[in-house]
This record gives structure tokens, C-alpha cells and sequence, in this order.
């Protein structure tokens, strides 16, 4: 059976060239414009074709006549048979097109490209007027911490860009935290759409001490507590937290290997990127149902979970704690069950003081794993 023939990429919202199932068509590929709408589950509306051809290389000179507003119906029936000579034209045309698009992509700003990814994150325009979800006003709020790059060209930006934003931004490690996780989403939209050359927020990181490191970890009665309550959604997330130690706007990112059992995230500082804690086998069912049900650690945000997490609290009688307690809670099991201290500081993500402790970092996920699997649940 005779390969199928390829052909080239289109670039995106150019339109879209589809070959027809069923044999002996006259004309076995359809000509699609651009998708221009959505259902209510962000699925294309299926458009009506342009018209039908014998050949890709036609569908292609159709659509780039559509797009420059010069096709008319029948137009098509013009066009020479010689492949060869469709085919050299359609490689400038391509090349003609594609040189635009960059130009074009070369001019957007950074709050140009935001509000792009916001409608394309939230499925809402910046400006709207409607309630806002916990994520959106996370978001906004990282934006106007990005004020002296709203005007730059959002191509031109370098990772030194994203990095003197945060370096000079006076507010708290928190607020921080938010700008590396937009910074981030903003990248993905625009690699997604051709916007950008490379995702200079992978090398950001956050240079200042963390100004939350205090708190009061959970009691072992406290975690008794939690363990016996384990099907609310908020304890669920709490003892997700208190067995693996991220900060709470670390879950907004994670990345959850299920298969090899591992947390990938944390916010990077200057102690660590992106690193890896094994899972406990405790808390791997609730990942996974977590997962499974939600798609995501917190859906709905930092802030509407903390505030759950206050209500949930005192109806089970435990005292005020906050999310960032779960990180401290982490650490003090670490501490009792005699888990090793650079391997603890690894987990947390913490900073080594010397050369030696510095390249230890670089530990096995099973050593890891054993490490973390000493620790003993309260049920």
C-alpha cells in the first residue's frame, strides 16, 4: 500500500486542507476557512468549505486567495494542473506569509500577548466586568507587577527582561511566586501560537530570601484529624501539602509523573528548579482521585482554597492554620522520623551552605523515595 503523500504545515489560522475519505472522488480535498468559533466546551464549530479540489496544492492557492479577499466562487477552475509549478509557487507564497506573520508577531507587546493568553486562558476578555474566579485575580494581580515591560515587544524580551521584573519588584516571595507562574503560562500561549522563539521564563528564578518561612506546623492530633476526614476536598489538598512540602502556589503548576509516582514543580529560586519529591504511598490514592476528578490541585485558585480551608478547619475543631503551614508540617515530620537533612532541604527545595552539600543535591529518586517513605502517617 502506497504511502500517503505529505504536505507541508500550515501555519496557524490560515485555514485548513482536508482530504476526504471514500474513493474515486473527482475532488478529494476540501477547502476550510479559518475556525472563527467555539462551542460552550471550546470545541470548533464545524465550518462550511470554501469549495472542493483535485489537488492540495490548489486547496492552498484557494485559501490564500480567501484570505487577501480575492476568491470568488468557481476561481479555483483557473488553476493549472502542473503540480510542479503550484508547488513553486505556493513555497513563496508560504515563505511571503510566514515573513509577515513574524513581523507582525515582532510587534506585539507584553500586554498585547497577555490579554491574548488571558481570553485564551479564562475564555474571558481582560476588561470584562463579571465575577472573577480566585486564578484570574492571581494573574491580573502578577500583571501589574510587570508594569515596565507592559510596552516592550514580547519577542524581544530576554530572560534578564523577566528577570529584572522580578528582582525589582518590592512585594512579597508570594507575589513573586505569581510572577514566574504567569510568566510561564504567558510563554506556553506563545510558543503554542509561533509567538515567541524561545521560553526565557524556564531560566527566571526568585533571588530574595522567602519572607514566609514561619508558621506552626499541624499537631500529630491535627493530622489524626485530617486523616479521618480524608474524602473532604479541602482536607484532601491539605494532606496532599503536608506530605510533600511545596509552597500552596507551587500546586498551581505541578507537574505529576503518576506512573513513576513523582511531584515536578516549586516555584524556582535561587536553591532550586523544578524539583522532584517522590510521592508518599499514603497520599498517592488521594493524587490520583484528585487528578481524576479535577484535572488540577487547585482549580479555583490560592485564595479560594485558603478560605475553604479556614471554614473546613474549624468545623473539625483544628486552630487557624495557614496553607504555608502544611510546608512547615512537612518539615517537622522530616525531623521526627530521622529523615536525612540534605535530603530533607532538597524536598523543600532549601539552599546549601557549602560546594559538597550543593552537588549531593543531585539524588536518586529512589533514595529519595526510601527517605520520604519513613515517615510515618497518623490514622
Amino acid at each position: 500500500m502506497p504511502k500517503r503523500k505529505k504536505y507541508p504545515k500550515l501555519p496557524n489560522g490560515y485555514g485548513s486542507i482536508k482530504r476526504l475519505s471514500g474513493k474515486n472522488r473527482t475532488n478529494p480535498f476540501g477547502v476550510y476557512p479559518p475556525t472563527k468559533e467555539f462551542d460552550l466546551n471550546g470545541i470548533p464549530v464545524p465550518q462550511k468549505a470554501i469549495c472542493y479540489v483535485d489537488d492540495w496544492y490548489k486547496g492552498f492557492t484557494v485559501l490564500t486567495w480567501y484570505r487577501n479577499g480575492e476568491y470568488y466562487e468557481g476561481r479555483e477552475k483557473e488553476l493549472s494542473s502542473d503540480s510542479e509549478e503550484l508547488k513553486r509557487q505556493i513555497t513563496g507564497i508560504l515563505s511571503k506569509f510566514n515573513q509577515s506573520q513574524r513581523e507582525v508577531a515582532d510587534q506585539k507587546t507584553f500586554e498585547e500577548i497577555y490579554q491574548e493568553y488571558y481570553f485564551w486562558k479564562f475564555q474571558k476578555p481582560y476588561d470584562h466586568k463579571g465575577k472573577k474566579a480566585s486564578m484570574e485575580n492571581s494573574m491580573r494581580a502578577a500583571y501589574k507587577n510587570c508594569s515596565s515591560i507592559h510596552n516592550r515587544s514580547f519577542r524581544a524580551l530576554t530572560a534578564n527582561d523577566l528577570q529584572e521584573v522580578v528582582d525589582n519588584c518590592q512585594k512579597k516571595h508570594s507575589s513573586l511566586e505569581l510572577i514566574i507562574v504567569l510568566f510561564h503560562q504567558m510563554y506556553a500561549y506563545a510558543e503554542a501560537n509561533d509567538l515567541v522563539d524561545k521560553d526565557y521564563s524556564k531560566f527566571v528564578k526568585i533571588n530574595k530570601t522567602d519572607d514566609d518561612e514561619h508558621g506552626e506546623p499541624f499537631s500529630e492530633t491535627d493530622l489524626k484529624i485530617l486523616w479521618e476526614h480524608q474524602d473532604n476536598e479541602t482536607v484532601e489538598m491539605l494532606l496532599i501539602m503536608c506530605y510533600s512540602g511545596f509552597r500552596v502556589s507551587a500546586y498551581l503548576g505541578m507537574k505529576t509523573d503518576l506512573e513513576e509516582e513523582y511531584f515536578q514543580g516549586g516555584i524556582k529560586t535561587a536553591a532550586g528548579k523544578d524539583r522532584i519529591v517522590p510521592i508518599h504511598s499514603a497520599i498517592l490514592p488521594l493524587v490520583q482521585k484528585r487528578l481524576d476528578r479535577l484535572g488540577a490541585y487547585l482549580p479555583n485558585g490560592v485564595y479560594t482554597f485558603r478560605n475553604n480551608m479556614y471554614a473546613v478547619l474549624r468545623s473539625l475543631g483544628i486552630k487557624k492554620h495557614t496553607p504555608h503551614d502544611c510546608r512547615h508540617t512537612f518539615s517537622m515530620l522530616c525531623d521526627k522520623y530521622g529523615i536525612n537533612e540534605n535530603d530533607k532541604k532538597t524536598m523543600l527545595g532549601h539552599s546549601f551552605s557549602d560546594v559538597s552539600n550543593k552537588v549531593y543535591r543531585h539524588r536518586e529518586l529512589n533514595e529519595l523515595r526510601k527517605q520520604i517513605e519513613n515517615i510515618k502517617v497518623c490514622r
